[in-house]
């Protein structure tokens, strides 16, 4: 058997390799049609099942590639090889059986932890504490699995690593050692890290924001992309993507928890009627909110509070109100786009800066 794989090595090789492109280009294909793919609960759980299955074909592939490059090395122009198939076979039962069997187990560990997991997580969160809403709950969720699995991945992949090399009889006591020296070497260096995994630790257990909440740390807002023990990933209105170190952060804003709030400036002209003003902006305002679209939004109708400035130009009216989470900039939006409609129609002025001059003129002359 060995003779026969080491004598057609050339053409294995070029028939794994060809695999493995198929493998890739195939793949693209079907993760762009699994994110088309409903229902949601659906595709989740086919998207991870075919993701096992291209890792394991990819794998198996990646394994006869390596064996073609050995044979070609190790098969003599004579049509002998240094590695014997009765040599292959002794090393087989001897190691090789015991090394599929610690990666069968490493692959059902990480198949078991897949499908334990999650539900684990959300079984331990619970129901929503006070003021947490459903959506929170799930936004939590999705972040501690994130996290738990990387976790899980990294413990895992040792493991294996380290029983192979035990079955291999490579000291693994020497590479430990290594790293122990390796550690002072670079311990200095290595405070930043601890410092970032501490900080990680802690924004994890306050749950001070979630993946898919719009935060400001480190002087960078965006949404949350990826958090985890080392680094938060933002993505920001320009789509610029932002990792930032957890143990930079010093003050960490979330704009999207529990609630979030409408706070706006209307400004009007000093000739304008304040009183016919301010019914008009909450007449709008709650036209808007009994509306079906923004009704399931906006929590508490927004309205005038109080006439906030006396400004150069103009009198700015200040509108407060409570709406869901990461639905202030659609609503505000809104609500501008109708007053500035409703105040047209009725005659009432926008203030814009301008300047009067007098040539040597008294104003009341």
């Amino acid at each position: 058997m060995w003779d026969w794989f080491a004598g057609n090595s050339v053409w294995i090789l070029i028939a794994a390799s060809v695999v493995v492109l198929l493998l890739l280009f195939f793949n693209d294909r079907i993760r762009t049609w699994l994110n088309q793919a409903k229902p949601e609960k659906w595709k989740e759980k086919l998207y991870g099942n075919v993701n096992a299955f291209f890792w394991t074909i990819e794998g198996i592939a990646a394994v006869v590639m390596i064996t073609a490059f050995i044979a070609m090395a190790t098969f003599q122009d004579g049509g002998t090889s240094l590695i014997s198939t009765k040599s292959v076979e002794q090393w087989f039962l001897d190691h090789g059986v015991r090394i599929i069997i610690i990666l069968v187990v490493g692959i059902a560990l990480w198949f078991i932890l897949r499908q334990t997991l999650p539900p684990l997580v959300k079984r331990v969160i619970g129901r929503p504490q006070r003021g947490e809403s459903k959506e929170g709950v799930a936004k939590r969720a999705t972040t501690l699995q994130g996290v738990f699995m990387g976790l899980g991945r990294i413990i895992i992949l040792l493991l294996v690593i380290f029983m192979i090399l035990s079955e291999l009889n490579v000291s693994i006591g020497p590479i430990l050692a290594g790293f122990g020296v390796a550690g002072i070497a670079v311990g200095f260096g290595a405070q930043y890290l601890i410092k970032d995994l501490i900080a990680g630790v802690f924004v994890l257990m306050e749950n001070q924001y979630r993946i898919g909440d719009v935060v400001k740390v480190a002087d960078v807002t965006g949404m949350v992309e990826e958090i985890n023990l080392r680094k938060t990933v933002l993505r920001d209105l320009d789509g610029i993507v932002h990792h930032v170190p957890n143990g930079e952060i010093r003050v960490a804003s979330n704009y999207s928890r529990h609630f979030a709030r409408v706070n706006l400036d209307i400004s009007v002209s000093y000739d304008t009627d304040l009183d016919y003003a301010i019914e008009v902006i909450n007449r709008v305002c709650r036209e808007m909110s009994e509306e079906e679209n923004w009704k399931k939004v906006i929590r508490s109708v927004p309205q005038v509070i109080r006439v906030n400035k006396l400004g150069d130009s103009g009198i700015d009216l200040k509108v407060v109100g409570d709406v869901k989470p990461l639905e202030q900039w659609n609503v505000m939006g809104q609500l501008r786009l109708r007053i500035k409609r409703e105040f047209d129609k009725l005659g009432i002025e926008i203030p814009w800066p301008h300047t009067k001059v007098y040539f040597g003129n008294k104003p009341g002359d």
